[in-house]
């Protein structure tokens, strides 16, 4: 597209604000580095991306790459409609902030005023506990799959309310950790419908949608509903080329909401002036939660706030199907940088990241940790099992190819000194302590979150052969109202539920085992038998299930 017609396109922005920025200060060949970050999605085999940069309230450049539609030869332009899934939590959570300075809401409400077939948990959770991701509640896609929904089937919202009213355990105290998840802003999207009496994509189009001009977005409560222009979303296909990826989900609030570069840029536009809302509720979606400890927890209302390269950032990604997204706002410069994909290998936020080195590059700093030497040898005796006493998770490391990972993940470790490492270019560090006489190495890991995890190397031996079979038998859920049945296969524990298929368990220790799904720990009643198991994983901790006959 010409440069004066791509411009003149986007004229309908509206996007104003003081200059806080000269820009006569950015790199001349912006648009062109810009273009060559996403060569690579640019071709007619494959799907790839939108983006939309505006900087001091004027759009500087957007543009799309690679297909839409890889069926039909449909290429990616400024108007496709793309899937933007955790994006959209920032709008739930708008709305509810609508309805708090009307005073038909509280973010102190109990949200059993409002989710009244809820459990009474032993603490109270908030509307404020749901919006910043500190109320402990179990994640509702892990729940559905235990119970034995399938990723193709139909999520709706009441197979979620359905879920989150039979358990009777959380994952934390609330206010006591922060873990993100989306349960949380489903149940914000019921608290909208039944304290304003719309439906969530009513509410939503009606006071922030068409008031910013927002004409091509919208939540989507049908997932059969056509969708103009929409990008479909694609996964890689083991042995090349691409497959379908498109979530099948009639719930919303996490996510669900379809829109474009053009229209998200209008929504970072507001999230600087407050022309809907005012800024005391921008303010409010800019503020950071806290732990009952006063600990920031770096998430406003569905925003992140961390910062990037010593700059204030306000940000948030989004991830489901084959859709990638990513939306970063640098108040201080009044830049705003939004990229849409629709590729499941395409790196969203990493390359906005890149498109903001090359806007902001003078103005950043260079805070990445320097890699330091580390012997081989001493990498090689990192490798193991850990196991998190707090959130009942397991990690394991190896030694591969000259480095420590994951098991299972490419990114490798780079040390960092006193024992801290990163896993690649991120900001993430995993420390590993120096073990004391006769007891186990320990491993902390600080992610985006303050809330550190802590774990322990396990040593146990692990069972086998017969040893194995004293796991088998049927194990009973009734939070999800499944049985599971675990018995021995080639020489391995195997765990099926219905409708699922059977996961294979690797034993790590004498007790535990992971898969999948998680980690799953057997528990012993006071006789020494195998009296149950406990499924846990990121965002799901210790979901028991009872085994039926004798634990003897």
């Amino acid at each position: 597209m010409p440069r004066r017609l791509l411009v003149s396109s986007f004229l309908f922005l509206g996007l104003t604000g003081a200059p806080a920025l000269a820009a006569d200060t950015l790199p001349k060949d912006r648009h062109a580095q810009v273009d060559a970050l996403f060569a690579p999605w640019s071709g007619k085999t494959t799907p790839g991306c939108a983006v939309g940069i505006s900087h001091e309230g004027t759009l500087d450049y957007a543009r799309g790459y690679g297909m839409s539609d890889l069926e039909d030869d449909v290429s990616i332009t400024l108007r496709s409609v793309f899937l933007i899934a955790s994006i959209a939590k920032q709008f739930t959570a708008f709305s509810i902030g609508l309805l708090a300075q009307e005073g038909k809401l509280s973010l102190d409400d109990d949200i059993r005023k409002h989710l009244p077939e809820l459990p009474a948990y032993a603490k109270t959770i908030t509307v404020a506990h749901l919006m910043h991701h500190t109320n402990g509640l179990r994640e509702q896609g892990q729940l559905l799959n235990l119970a034995g929904w399938r990723g193709d089937d139909v999520y709706t919202e009441a197979d979620i309310l359905w879920a989150l009213s039979r358990q009777r355990g959380v994952n934390f105290e609330p206010g006591s950790e922060v873990l993100y998840g989306n349960a949380a802003y489903t149940l914000l999207g019921i608290i909208v419908r039944r304290v304003s009496g719309q439906s969530l994509r009513a509410f939503t189009d009606e006071r922030i949608f068409k008031p910013l001009g927002m004409t091509d977005t919208h939540f989507r409560d049908d997932h059969s509903e056509l969708v103009p222009r929409r990008a479909w979303g694609y996964g890689p296909r083991e042995g090349g080329g691409w497959r379908l990826s498109v979530p099948n989900t009639d719930h919303y609030g996490s996510s669900n909401l379809f829109t474009t570069v053009g229209d998200l840029l209008k929504w970072e536009q507001n999230l600087l002036d407050g022309r809907v809302g005012g800024q005391a509720l921008v303010t409010l979606m800019r503020t950071s939660g806290r732990l009952n400890d006063g600990t920031v927890t770096g998430y406003g209302g569905g925003l992140r706030l961390e910062g990037y390269r010593g700059l204030r950032m306000v940000s948030h990604d989004g991830m489901e199907g084959g859709y990638r997204a990513e939306a970063l706002l640098f108040p201080d410069h009044r830049l705003s940088i939004v990229t849409l994909c629709n590729g499941g290998n395409i790196d969203a936020g990493e390359l906005a990241r890149k498109v903001a080195d090359v806007y902001l590059g003078r103005h950043l700093k260079d805070v990445m940790p320097p890699a330091v030497k580390f012997a081989e040898a001493k990498l090689a005796e990192l490798a193991g099992n850990y196991w998190g006493p707090q959130t009942d998770e397991v990690v394991r490391l190896e030694f591969k190819d000259g480095a420590l990972r994951q098991v299972g993940v490419p990114t490798a470790f780079v040390p960092i000194g006193n024992g801290a490492f990163r896993p690649g270019e991120s900001m993430h560090q995993w420390r590993f302590s120096t073990p004391k006489a006769n007891a186990p190495r320990e491993l902390s890991i600080q992610d985006f979150w303050p809330t550190t995890r802590k774990f322990i190397r396990l040593s146990a031996p692990v069972p086998t052969g017969p040893a194995l079979a004293t796991f088998e038998g049927k194990y009973r859920s009734d939070e999800l109202d499944t049985t599971y049945a675990v018995r021995v296969v080639d020489g391995k524990l195997a765990i099926r539920w219905p409708r699922r298929d059977e996961v294979i368990l690797d034993a790590v220790d004498g007790e535990r085992f992971v898969g999948s799904l998680g980690a799953v720990t057997f528990t012993r009643a006071a006789s020494g038998g195998i009296d149950g198991l406990l499924i846990s994983n990121r965002r799901l901790r210790r979901l028991r299930a009872q085994r039926l006959g004798d634990a003897s």
